[in-house]
């Protein structure tokens, strides 16, 4: 792996209507000589283990993290370019960007949306996959307590090295993302994703902060 990481701006960006306003592009292949970074960052980058609070007591989430704001040294340059073209294509400002590690199939995360983003009515959301493909799911909120093969999921859209997915518009209002748990028996590799997040200060923010605060989002759109 000699080659030198960069954007290929000329790989093909599908988008998934998903309806409501809300969508999803993937690119396959956006980042060239992804596995070059994909090396550099799996060894550079100090990650760290996160404990999150769960009713009554702490646990260890299941992945590694690390995280970039402006101003501090970048991971890789090819980030930097990364960061101005997504930017300019979706008419947004990043203030940094975060990084997660999946060491193996115990590492995963459930069904979610980011509810910490608190304004989820107009946001863009890019996750550019690096290392091990891994099953990248996302579904209806409306589907999550379905008794259906896949428990609702009804994309699959499976990144892999290099592969960019940016989810738009009032999809974290009304849909759900996974990467989904493999299991002590599984033989995948580590996989990395990188995440830059915008919101738009659209409708009534989330509020989630304390046991007896409501949980609601507006569905009214800018257009």
């Amino acid at each position: 792996m000699s080659g030198v990481p960069s954007v290929d701006r000329d790989v093909p960006i599908e988008r998934i209507e998903l309806g409501d306003g809300a969508w999803a592009d993937v690119a396959r292949g956006w980042m060239a000589d992804a596995d070059v970074l994909y090396e550099h960052l799996l060894r550079e980058v100090p990650w760290q283990t996160n404990r999150l609070y769960r009713y009554d007591h702490e646990v260890e989430e299941r992945r590694l993290g690390a995280s970039w704001r402006s101003g501090t040294p970048l991971p890789h340059p090819a980030l930097a370019e990364a960061t101005r073209v997504l930017q300019h294509r979706y008419g947004v400002q990043f203030g940094g960007f975060g990084m997660i590690q999946y060491r193996d199939g115990t590492d995963g995360q459930g069904f979610h949306r980011d509810t910490d983003m608190r304004w989820l009515d107009d946001t863009v959301i890019a996750i550019l996959s690096l290392g091990a493909q891994r099953a990248w799911t996302l579904r209806p909120r409306s589907a999550r307590h379905t008794d259906a093969p896949g428990k609702g999921a009804v994309h699959d859209l499976a990144p892999a090295s290099g592969d960019l997915i940016v989810m738009g518009g009032s999809c974290q209002a009304g849909w759900e993302h996974s990467v989904p748990y493999l299991g002590a028996q599984s033989t995948v590799g580590p996989r990395i994703s990188i995440q830059w997040r915008f919101a738009r200060r659209t409708g009534r923010p989330f509020q989630g902060a304390s046991y007896n605060a409501p949980l609601h989002y507006s569905r009214e759109r800018r257009h």
